[in-house]
């Protein structure tokens, strides 16, 4: 599972494969029209394209002349199970922890009453 979840960060890791992630989640789309939006060559989308489907992300299909992408919600499913694992912990209030030391150690420097 280790392997799986960093290949999924790793793909999920490129502003251009979460934009194709995006874009999938209206529906499959040809390659092509995958490119479109992208300011790169159909290569660069389509080794985009092979890093998401090596991740599970995706899965490339031929239809005919025209390959097609769709997305593959399991391996995102994984991945969101692992990162709920850390959802159990309440968020650090650090001005409140901040203020619980000042009071802690204002209260180790004072001198008891025994001490006066």
């Amino acid at each position: 599972m280790a392997h799986d979840l960093d290949q999924i960060f790793a793909a999920l890791a490129d502003p251009t494969r979460r934009a194709i992630l995006t874009m999938l989640l209206e529906d499959d789309m040809a390659v092509t029209d995958v490119a479109e939006p992208f300011e790169m060559s159909l290569a660069a989308i389509s080794k985009h394209l092979t890093i998401l489907t090596r991740a599970g992300l995706i899965a490339q299909e031929k239809r005919g002349r025209v390959k097609w992408c769709k997305l593959e919600p399991d391996a995102m499913r994984t991945a969101s199970v692992w990162m709920q694992g850390f959802g159990q912990f309440e968020p650090v209030n650090l001005d409140a922890f901040e203020r619980f030391l000042a009071q802690e150690l204002d209260s180790d420097v004072q001198p008891d009453a025994s001490e006066r």
